[in-house]
Order: C-alpha cells, then sequence, then structure tokens
C-alpha cells in the first residue's frame, strides 16, 4: 500500500505497520521534531483517567501512547490490528494488557471502559465512523472519548508549509532512519488526504457522541476532539443488531 486515497485493505495496513514496528517510535519522534511527547501529555490530561479507571487506549501500537495510563494506576488495554507492534511493546511493558483487535469490531463487551481514545490512528481504518461507533460501543454512558489525529493548519501560509514537508522533507528524512521508507509515503499522504477538524467533528457527532469539541496544536497540525457519550445511549453491534454487554471473544498479543 502506498496510496492514502485508494480503499485501505486492514491486512495491508496491518502489514505495513508490522514492518515498522521495531524503529516506528523512535521514527516518530525524529519526523515530529519531538513534539510526539507533548501531543501524547495533552491526549493523557483530557482522558483524565484516574486510578482504578478501565481505559481503552485504541491503534496503541507498540504502547507508548498507553504507558502514562499504566504509571499512574490505571487499568489500560492497548488494542491494535498490528501484531508486530503489539509484540514490540509486550517485550517492553509485560505488565500492559496488549490485544489484538479490529477497531470497526472491538473484541470487547458493551459499556466495558471508563474511557476511550486514539492517537494518530483513526485515518489507518478502513471505515472510520464504524470505529467511531464501535468505540461509542465499548464506552460506558458517561464516559469520554479523545482523540489526537493529524489535521490541516489553520493558517493558510503555514498550511501550505506543511504540505510542503509532508510530501517533500517527511519522505526524505524517512529513507534516512526507517527501515521502509514507502511507509511513511503513505503515511504522509493518509495525513493530507484526511478530513479537516470540523468534519471530523462531525463525522463524531453523527456517530452518537455528545458534548463534541476539539483543540488545535501546533496552528492546527494536530488536533485533539473530545466528546462524552451521552447517558441515555443504546449502541449496536458492527451487524446492526442492538446488544447491551455482549462479551466477544479477544487475543492477547504473545
Amino acid at each position: 500500500m502506498n496510496r492514502a486515497s485508494l480503499d485501505k485493505r486492514p491486512d495491508e495496513v496491518a502489514a505495513m505497520f508490522d514492518d515498522v514496528a521495531p524503529k516506528y517510535d523512535v521514527v516518530n519522534d525524529v519526523l515530529s521534531l519531538g513534539q510526539t511527547h507533548r501531543w501524547r501529555r495533552i491526549v493523557v490530561d483530557a482522558v483524565n483517567a484516574e486510578a482504578g479507571d478501565r481505559v481503552l487506549d485504541l491503534a496503541a501500537g507498540t504502547g507508548t501512547s498507553s504507558e502514562p495510563y499504566a504509571d499512574a494506576g490505571v487499568n489500560v488495554i492497548a488494542c491494535d490490528f498490528s501484531l508486530g507492534m503489539l509484540r514490540v511493546g509486550k517485550r517492553r511493558r509485560p505488565d500492559i494488557d496488549f490485544i489484538a483487535g479490529d477497531a470497526t469490531d472491538l473484541p470487547f463487551a458493551d459499556n466495558s471502559f471508563d474511557a476511550s481514545t486514539i492517537s494518530f490512528g483513526l485515518r489507518n481504518v478502513d471505515r472510520p465512523t464504524r470505529a467511531l461507533e464501535e468505540m461509542l460501543r465499548v464506552t460506558k454512558p458517561g464516559g469520554r472519548l479523545v482523540i489526537a489525529e493529524f489535521s490541516q493548519p489553520v493558517i493558510p501560509l503555514w498550511r501550505t508549509l506543511y504540505t510542503e514537508y509532508l510530501m517533500r522533507a517527511l519522505p526524505a528524512i524517512a529513507t534516512k532512519v526507517s527501515s521502509n521508507p514507502a511507509a511513511y509515503v503513505y503515511l504522509a499522504e493518509s495525513i493530507r488526504a484526511w478530513p479537516n477538524q470540523d468534519e471530523l467533528a462531525g463525522w463524531i457527532t453523527q456517530s452518537g457522541w455528545g458534548s463534541v469539541a476539539y483543540r488545535n496544536l501546533n496552528g492546527g497540525i494536530v488536533a485533539v476532539h473530545r466528546a462524552t457519550k451521552p447517558e441515555d445511549t443504546i449502541t449496536t453491534t458492527a451487524a446492526g443488531s442492538q446488544t447491551r454487554g455482549r462479551r466477544r471473544s479477544s487475543r492477547a498479543a504473545n
């Protein structure tokens, strides 16, 4: 896979992330000029989980985004569809529960989590609105959703400069530091093709979440979206039937 405009095949996207897993976190730090640490701290603050809470960290990859929750005594589940990513994370943090799962058909019961979060992974899902509905299903009424995703800079000149960086500088840097530069060409294109802040906010609202709001970071390069599951929500399975607390099988990374 090397074109974000094509329909995303989960098996191909997963294989791409399997391939880049060993150096993924280091490469991200380089390409973001060290900003990933700040972005993740802001997400953790927005989730506002307390010790004993149960948090779903979707598209968690190697678990870097899950570590602050575990360190704070939060029961975090790191879920991703890339087994390669999960294995790397499990070797580094065996105390965290790493579960393989598809964002569009999550292997968790209804109303299982106090909060659900996904950072820089929603745009890699083949049906992102379905993923939003699934996160709604597994989150408790009154629970929180926090999404960090690349977005569109709000200042035209900054947007132009950023696009030039994505399509020219980022692949060139990835060639130097990554074992799979083509994967970062795809990632750059997926960022450019992703909807802007207001469009994503609209998807979140249409998926059934309430109190939707977002905060721009770095002039809109990244947006952190927040929402709450209404107390009276009735959710449905991926097949379209209503369900209350039905548990699905899950698979842990070894």
